[in-house]
């Protein structure tokens, strides 16, 4: 697949957050993009707007009979008509992972995976790179609030790659930098065993270009197996690892703190967002940038000018009287973080959780862990399971989950979701989830505005 050569290229399934990424890499080259999605979101009127021809019917009167290229999102059932139609007619179809890995082989790449915190270190890291000059393509999975998009690009040859473990996809990629910064059981529909998916992790760091460099977290189960020829490891606070935080201070819903190297430290590092992993994500982005050869400076500047990503412990409301964060947490311990978080930056307020639970095998396979973390909440409101992809399962249910937990939990229907935090009085509140609760956030935003 050469990359340049391509003058059309058609999206089943464009309206993707990972998709879409690569949609605006072609478009921004000039190439003709078009392709469909199921629905119309905001992201793809964004799209549209910036040139992208899409429509929303499977169709195949409406695809580009011209396309030199065709790329599928795994999410697309075999069955799809188009995604049918053009293999039977001899077209070239790719998935997203197989352009992503012409990127890695075409440019000098720093690809970022783990089962949570990926979203924010690539993101950390392609504004640490373009903030500071350096200039990078990202290719993320979230829309970074500084730039309000998940892709944008430079004349330097550098991709930052958000690396999915979805499907296996991301053992496609080989990477100049890889960071790792989780190996939790997630995707066991995919992998059938936690040990199967940590071994798609080993795998991913044995793919890296020869002298590159692995930067993963310290602690993580079956750290040795890691492989690469440098390896620096990193951490929140534990001073045994290559590079970590040291001085933390919360300050006004963020935090303060020193970056501490074996030969090097960067001092009083200022991160606008909350999360205490925050810090230690931010920790990882700045052991890249550092790598990299950017100077102190320009990494403080940079990560002051941090405004975070959307649906990443973002603040929706913050006043004395309320705050409200959304957050799209959808395993265990990224709601854990997530919770424990919000309580320490704002102690002796009631937290309360809305949580939408993401697929039928996910609340199937990890219920006792998600009981364990919602626990950690005052109060807990249980919306039901967002299929997504998938058929539901007998039994499963989000009353998996509350029958488990220890804090005062009620299930509520979508539609009576409004209606219940109305009788409230609310002083921390938090949406959670991977499914469409992000579609509260403004009706949520205007009931407590009323309040």
């Amino acid at each position: 697949m050469d990359l340049n050569s391509i003058q059309r290229v058609y999206f089943i399934g464009i309206g993707g957050i990972g998709m879409s990424a690569i949609a605006r890499f072609f478009n921004e080259k000039g190439v003709h993009v078009s392709g469909y999605d199921r629905t119309a979101t905001p992201l793809t009127s964004k799209l549209e707007a910036e040139g992208m021809q899409i429509h929303y019917k499977d169709d195949v009167n409406e695809v580009d009979k011209a396309a030199n290229l065709v790329v599928y999102t795994p999410a697309i059932p075999a069955s799809h008509t188009e995604l049918q139609w053009y293999r039977d007619n001899g077209y070239e179809v790719v998935k997203r992972s197989d352009v992503l890995q012409e990127i890695t082989r075409a440019m000098f790449a720093i690809t970022v995976a783990g089962t949570h915190g990926k979203t924010t270190v690539s993101t950390m890291i392609a504004h640490l790179l373009t903030d500071s000059g350096y200039g990078c393509n990202a290719f993320l999975g979230g829309i970074s609030v500084n730039y309000n998009k998940n892709f944008w690009s430079s004349d330097r040859q550098v991709a930052v790659i958000e690396a999915d473990e979805y499907d296996r996809s991301f053992l496609k990629l080989s990477p100049d930098v890889a960071v790792l910064t989780a190996m939790d059981a997630d995707h066991l529909d995919i992998y059938g065993t936690p040990e199967a998916m940590e071994e798609a992790f080993i795998q991913y760091t044995h793919n890296i270009k020869p002298n590159g460099t692995l930067i993963a977290k310290f602690g993580l189960h079956r750290n040795k197996e890691l492989n690469a020829t440098n390896k620096l490891l990193y951490s929140l606070q534990n001073d045994a690892a290559n590079a970590y935080a040291a001085n933390i201070r919360m300050h006004n819903g963020g935090y303060e703190f020193d970056v501490m190297q074996q030969d090097w430290m960067i001092d009083n590092i200022s991160l606008h967002i909350g999360g205490m992993h925050n810090v230690e994500n931010a920790v990882a982005a700045i052991t890249v940038a550092h790598l990299l050869g950017i100077g102190a400076d320009k990494i403080r500047a940079a990560m002051a000018n941090f405004q975070g990503i959307k649906r990443r412990f973002e603040y929706v409301i913050k006043t004395d009287k309320v705050v409200y964060i959304d957050d799209y947490a959808h395993h265990p311990e990224e709601l854990r973080a997530l919770i424990s978080s919000a309580k320490a930056l704002f102690p002796g307020r009631k937290c309360t959780v809305v949580f939408q639970p993401h697929l039928f095998t996910r609340t199937r396979d990890l219920a006792d862990g998600f009981a364990e973390s919602l626990s950690l909440a005052d109060e807990v409101i249980l919306l039901p399971i967002y299929p997504a992809r998938e058929l539901p399962i007998e039994g499963v249910s989000s009353e998996m989950i509350a029958e488990k937990m220890t804090t005062p939990v009620t299930i509520v229907p979508k539609e009576k979701l409004l209606e219940y935090l109305s009788g409230k009085e609310l002083s921390l509140l938090i949406t959670a989830g991977a499914g469409d609760i992000d579609t509260f956030r403004e009706p949520i935003a205007d009931l407590l505005k009323k309040q």
